[in-house]
């Protein structure tokens, strides 16, 4: 088999960043007490190894009452500041790895609440960054897609004619995404305030799978099933006609990739490339 990569893998800056920052700790301090406040990024295979390195991961629905001066390092998807204030009451160091783009989502997000905005925010309900970006702007409504949209606008619309009404996306959602939601928004609300707020990265990484999808008959995504980058990365493949499968793991690569004598490879953002290596290695020896 032949296999030929996106032009864009591996890590993204800020899950590089927050990876360098928990690195770095664990150097300066080799026998301290250091935990993540949830998982750090969405890979198991990264995840793994840092709980091999002594890396605890916390809980919010189980925090402990007192963590006793020890290090929790926030997450690159960040974390409300309800949470960030429950860490530094159990006595936290907290060390904030959110990543500068996703900041500057949630501080957008606050902005515009405190301008009586209606925020619409499009994205995951239970991802992460979205439960965050809640915690810095609580009336905000999560939209899922086009069709979600426009429930909400209607309702919104019925009570709120009036309503000055923003949109803003999670940065790993796809533009054609963001601009579904939005068209569906904008019957109700023709003043939408649209906020760029998709990661630059997150687009270039969509525009090098979509290159590459011609030149190959079908195509692995490399990464964590948790991630919604790497899901959105599949199903992109798939609108473009290609099979396509997405693997964390060796184990995870199906027999059905055989019959294939030209495989794309992609990765999302949180993938470290010894693993996009280890996964190429293993389909070209099919």
């Amino acid at each position: 088999m032949h296999t030929i990569r996106a032009a864009l893998c591996g890590y993204c800056m800020g899950v590089k960043r927050a990876l360098d920052k928990v690195g770095a700790h664990i150097t300066a301090h080799p026998n301290g007490t250091v935990y993540t406040m949830g998982p750090l990024i969405h890979n198991p295979k990264v995840l793994s190894d840092l709980a091999d390195s002594g890396v605890q991961m916390l809980c919010e629905s189980a925090l402990p009452q007192d963590l006793g001066g020890a290090v929790v390092i926030v997450r690159a998807h960040g974390i409300s500041p309800q949470l960030k204030a429950a860490l530094q009451v159990r006595n936290a160091e907290i060390i904030d790895a959110t990543c500068p783009t996703v900041q500057a989502n949630q501080n957008k997000a606050q902005q515009l609440a405190q301008e009586g905005y209606r925020i619409f925010l499009a994205g995951e309900q239970k991802h992460g960054e979205i439960i965050a970006i809640k915690g810095y702007a609580p009336d905000c409504i999560v939209v899922a897609d086009a069709d979600h949209a426009d429930e909400e606008a209607l309702r919104l619309y019925e009570a709120e004619p009036f309503a000055a009404v923003a949109l803003l996306g999670q940065t790993t959602i796809s533009p054609a995404e963001y601009r579904a939601i939005a068209c569906a928004v904008i019957p109700y609300f023709p003043d939408l305030l649209l906020v760029d707020t998709i990661c630059s990265v997150t687009e270039r990484r969509h525009e090098a799978l979509r290159a590459l999808c011609p030149k190959v008959e079908a195509v692995v995504v490399v990464g964590g099933r948790e991630s919604a980058n790497t899901r959105r990365l599949a199903a992109l493949a798939q609108e473009a006609g290609k099979p396509a499968w997405l693997v964390e793991c060796v184990g995870d690569i199906p027999s059905a990739l055989a019959r294939y004598t030209r495989v794309g490879i992609c990765a999302g953002t949180s993938t470290p490339n010894e693993l996009i290596d280890e996964i190429e290695k293993h389909l070209e020896a099919l």
